[in-house]
């Protein structure tokens, strides 16, 4: 695993924003696997400013998200396509039909899952993926206790991410409890893993990333065995001092 340290919130979306657009200019028809939530929102801000400041050209890119709520169509303001419209896709010229994201209000679930795989399998795997990482050391929404072998799967919320992500709702009662997801060995199919985190909240997830073998009940951990993951943090995710002797 490599480690990029950088100041702040904004370094760290250039830095992503960078990478993305070196593999985009150096394959146009790349594919890029994509996250949600607080991390990757900067990023996006500066990947729509290099569409329109830096020509970046997203025509012929695929693009495919990590999850989805189950329960919320895709209207529904809080869902994770709707959230992937209005702070990127509507604003550069990626392709409608390259978009790739669950359906978690359909009525075949399962089959839904086995259909993303299958996508993935077909048109992927991603050539960068962009993970974030949750307190309790989820990727996705692979929370503690998920195979690494897992693909695609419907997943039970734990309360501690579902407190996490009820900033965005009303209340923590309209927080949806199952999601569905890209599973451990789905993402881990992935050819380059960008993990970013900032903020003193994400420090003792880095801390235990950093310091832990591979083990289930800390689902980051097992980007350790993966051949190209490279770990963004900022002076509030962790310090120098912490990095330096975690290494």
């Amino acid at each position: 695993m490599n480690l990029v340290s950088v100041k702040d919130y904004q370094e760290l979306s250039e830095y992503a924003c960078n990478e993305i657009e070196g593999v985009v200019r150096a394959n146009p028809h790349s594919v890029l696997g994509l996250a949600t939530g607080g991390t990757p929102l900067g990023t996006y801000q500066e990947m729509i400013k290099g569409f329109a400041e830096r020509n970046v050209d997203y025509r012929h890119v695929t693009t495919f998200n990590l999850d989805e709520y189950i329960g919320l169509g895709r209207e529904h303001p809080q869902s994770y396509y709707a959230y992937m419209m209005n702070n990127l896709f509507n604003h550069i010229n990626v392709s409608p039909d390259h978009i790739h994201i669950p359906i978690g209000n359909g009525e075949g679930l399962e089959l839904e899952c086995h259909r993303y795989e299958r996508l993935i399998e077909e048109i992927g795997p991603p050539d960068l993926q962009i993970l974030g990482i949750g307190s309790n050391g989820h990727i996705g929404f692979n929370e503690p206790g998920t195979s690494f072998q897992s693909e695609t799967h419907i997943v039970e919320l734990a309360e501690s991410t579902r407190r996490a992500n009820a900033r965005y709702f009303s209340s923590l009662d309209e927080v949806p409890q199952y999601a569905i997801t890209m599973g451990i060995k789905s993402i881990l199919k992935s050819k380059r893993i960008l993990l970013l985190a900032s903020g003193s909240h994400k420090a003792n997830a880095v801390k235990t990333l950093l310091e832990c073998d591979p083990d289930e009940g800390f689902p980051a951990s097992v980007l350790k065995g993966h051949g190209d993951v490279t770990l963004v943090v900022d002076e509030g995710a962790v310090g120098i001092d912490n990095i330096v002797n975690s290494l």
